[in-house]
C-alpha cells in the first residue's frame, strides 16, 4: 500500500492498532480491534473516527450562492451562516456526481464536503459549470483534516475541549471555535445516526486535536473506529452511500431521497427536468432496504429475486450488532419492490423482508 494516500493521523491511527485497507486511493483504518465492538461503543458511549480523505471545495465570491443551487438538488437560499445542507449534485439525465454537505460560513462563502472516491471529479464538475460565475473554486482538501466523534456522550467529551456551549448547536448547525486551543469548525452533523459532531481541523494540527479528545473520552469509554463500524453504522441508520445506494446510474428519486430534491426553487438545477419526470411519471426501479433474520451477511452485488426471476440486486449488506441479524439494501424493479423477494446463499433460499429503516431506535435529533 506504499502508492496510497495517508491522512494527517496516519501514525496516530498505527499506533493504537489499526488494520488498514485501500479505500479510494486511501490507506484508511477499517478496523483497530473488532468492527462489532466498535460499533456497540459508538450506540452505547462514543466512537472517534478519522475520515481525512474526505474532500473539501471551498466556492467563494458574489453569486457563490445561487452557482451552488445550480448544481445541487436541495435548496441553499433558505441557509444562514454557520448552517448546513445536505444534497445530491446530479447529471443531467438526474443520476448522481456526489452527494455531499455544503456548510455556509459567511455570505458568499461555502464549504462543500464531498466523498474521497469523487474528490477531483467533483472539483471538475463544478469547475465545467461555473457558467458566468466567476469567484473562487478552489479544492482544499490537503488543507483540512477530518475527525469524526459519534455517541451518546460525544457532548460531555468534546465539552471539555472547546468554549462551545455544545447542547446548544443544532442539529445541521455548525460554529468557528477552537477545540483543544486549535481553531476548528464544529458540525453538529455525523454519518452514524448517533448524537455527534464532525470536526474539521487543520491538518498539520489533527494529531495534536485527537490526543486530546482521547484523552477527554477516556472516562466516557471513547474508542477509536474505523470505517468497517461506519459502514454498519450508517447502514442501520438507513443513510446512502455513494457507489452503493446512490452513483451515477441511480437517481435520487429511486434511491428515496426525494426530500432532498427541491424541484420548486426559484433556481434551475442541472437534473431537474429529469427528475421531476422521474417523479411525475414513477421511477423503473426503487432502492429498498431488508432484513433476513438470518446472521449471513448478504454481499453487494447478489441476485434479489422473485419467484425465480431475478429482479434487482443487493447494493449494502452488513450483519446488524444491535439487531443480530444481517441488514442491507437493494435496487430492485419497481413493481417487484415488494415482500416476497429472496435471495440465493449458497444454495439456500433466504427471504427478505423489506422495512423502513432506522433499523434501531436512535436519538431524535434537534
Amino acid at each position: 500500500m506504499s502508492s496510497l494516500r495517508r491522512t494527517c493521523l496516519h501514525e496516530f491511527n498505527a499506533a493504537r492498532g489499526a488494520r488498514f485497507v485501500d479505500f479510494a486511493g486511501w490507506e484508511m483504518p477499517v478496523q483497530y480491534k473488532s468492527i462489532l465492538d466498535e460499533h456497540r461503543a459508538v450506540r452505547a458511549a462514543a466512537g472517534l473516527f478519522d475520515v481525512s480523505h474526505m474532500g473539501e471545495i471551498t466556492v467563494r465570491g458574489r453569486g457563490a450562492g445561487a452557482f451552488i443551487d445550480r448544481l445541487v438538488t436541495n435548496d441553499i437560499s433558505r441557509l444562514t451562516p454557520g448552517g448546513v445542507v445536505y444534497s445530491p449534485m446530479c447529471h443531467p439525465g438526474g443520476g448522481v456526481v456526489d452527494d455531499l454537505l455544503v456548510y455556509m460560513r459567511a455570505p458568499e462563502d461555502y464549504l462543500l464536503c464531498v466523498n474521497a472516491s469523487n474528490t477531483a471529479k467533483d472539483h471538475d464538475w463544478i469547475r465545467r459549470n461555473a457558467g458566468d460565475f466567476s469567484g473562487e473554486i478552489e479544492d482544499q482538501s490537503a488543507q483540512w483534516g477530518l475527525i469524526a466523534l459519534q455517541g451518546p456522550q460525544a457532548p460531555a467529551i468534546l465539552e471539555k475541549l472547546t468554549p462551545v456551549p455544545l447542547r446548544e448547536l443544532r442539529y445541521y448547525r455548525f460554529a468557528e471555535a477552537p477545540v483543544a486551543g486549535v481553531l476548528c469548525i464544529i458540525s453538529r452533523t455525523g454519518y452514524t445516526g448517533e448524537l455527534g459532531f464532525e470536526l474539521f481541523v487543520p491538518w498539520a494540527q489533527a494529531e495534536s486535536i485527537a490526543l486530546a479528545l482521547e484523552e477527554a473520552g477516556r472516562p466516557h469509554g471513547l474508542v477509536m473506529c474505523g470505517l468497517g463500524a461506519r459502514d454498519s453504522l450508517r447502514l442501520e441508520a438507513g443513510f446512502s452511500l455513494y457507489g452503493h445506494e446512490i452513483d451515477d446510474e441511480i437517481t435520487p428519486v429511486q434511491a428515496g431521497l426525494l426530500w432532498t430534491v427541491k424541484l420548486a426553487k426559484s433556481v434551475p438545477f442541472i437534473g431537474r427536468d429529469a427528475l421531476l419526470r422521474e417523479k411525475t411519471d414513477g421511477p423503473a426501479r426503487r432502492v429498498v432496504f431488508f432484513r433476513t433474520g438470518d446472521r449471513r451477511i448478504i454481499r453487494p452485488g447478489t441476485p434479489v429475486l422473485a419467484g425465480g426471476t431475478t429482479v434487482g440486486r443487493v447494493l449494502s449488506g452488513t450483519l446488524s450488532p444491535v439487531c443480530n441479524e444481517a441488514i442491507g439494501s437493494a435496487l430492485v424493479d419497481a413493481p417487484a419492490a415488494s415482500d416476497g423477494l429472496g435471495v440465493d446463499v449458497r444454495g439456500q433460499r433466504v427471504p427478505l423482508t423489506l422495512c423502513k429503516p432506522p433499523f434501531v431506535t436512535l436519538p431524535k435529533q434537534h
